[in-house]
């Protein structure tokens, strides 16, 4: 993938420093896929909203377009989301709010709670940014065989597809479930809410093609789809103990997670992207 534009100004450098104090409030807790609770690595990172009792020490960030090239690369990926879902919800006659995006290393403290790099990337609801820590591109490459910028760029356009949710009030089926259904029916839930946030990053690549700063080359979208394919349930399960627990799945099978990201690129279409009330499942 190419890109020719500065990048985006939303994103905030925690890199100088830790993550700060953790404090973490009362309530339901930082909810982290149970494959990371398990394995110690959660690969698309979704962690759900926790309320705070109390600040904890914050590093000092700086916000911008970051210096270095793994920073404007993010940034630039950031900006190229931030456009496609403008012109989406024009579509829908709403506007749209861009996330923040903060680059950290080792663990940093969110409105959701301190999270760990061994979550993975996440989104938090709470303040509607995006978290990564770019050493698990490192393990995305180097653990998962996936390599290459635009498998990257995909996870994320999967973290800012659940800011997309969080914006349409499409997360709220989550959290109201949550107490109200069994553990397996939950899981099925989240499952749906990921392959969403899959489709909404193959619309991402779709719309993406058509921006002045921004083009795809040849490889880019095997790149996503080999990424896709690595952190599906079934096969970390497989890797990881050598069964498989389709109960437990949290984010979807290799299968699906490649059926919804390429159903995204090749539709271009939001309204294709029910997976609560899809039969593909």
């Amino acid at each position: 993938m190419q890109w020719f534009g500065k990048g985006s100004e939303d994103v905030e450098d925690r890199r100088s420093g830790g993550g700060g104090k953790t404090i973490l409030g009362g309530g339901i807790g930082i909810i982290v896929v149970v494959l990371g609770l398990i394995f110690g690595k959660d690969l698309t990172g979704l962690v759900g909203q926790l309320p705070v009792e109390g600040a904890g020490q914050q590093t000092e960030a700086k916000t911008g377009v970051p210096e270095d090239a793994e920073g404007r690369f993010v940034a630039n990926v950031l900006q190229s989301t931030r456009e496609v879902w403008e012109q989406e919800f024009q579509k829908m006659n709403q506007t749209y709010e861009n996330p923040k995006l903060v680059l950290f290393r080792d663990g940093v403290q969110t409105t959701c709670g301190y999270a760990q790099s061994s979550v993975g990337p996440f989104y938090c609801p709470g303040d509607h940014k995006v978290y990564i820590d770019l050493s698990f591109y490192d393990d995305l490459k180097n653990r998962f065989g996936a390599a290459g910028d635009f498998a990257q760029a995909y996870v994320i356009a999967h973290e800012v597809g659940h800011h997309v949710q969080n914006l349409l009030g499409i997360s709220e089926k989550l959290d109201q479930a949550r107490g109200q259904v069994s553990e397996k029916e939950y899981n099925r839930l989240s499952v749906k809410l990921e392959l969403q946030a899959d489709f909404f990053a193959g619309l991402w690549a779709h719309n993406a093609q058509n921006l002045k700063d921004f083009k795809l080359d040849e490889g880019d979208i095997e790149e996503a789809l080999t990424a896709a394919n690595a952190i599906g349930d079934d096969k970390l399960q497989k890797q990881a103990t050598g069964e498989v627990q389709p109960d437990s799945f949290t984010h979807g099978t290799s299968a699906q997670r490649m059926y919804w990201f390429k159903k995204g690129f090749e539709t271009g279409d939001i309204k294709q992207g029910d997976t609560f009330n899809s039969s593909n499942l």
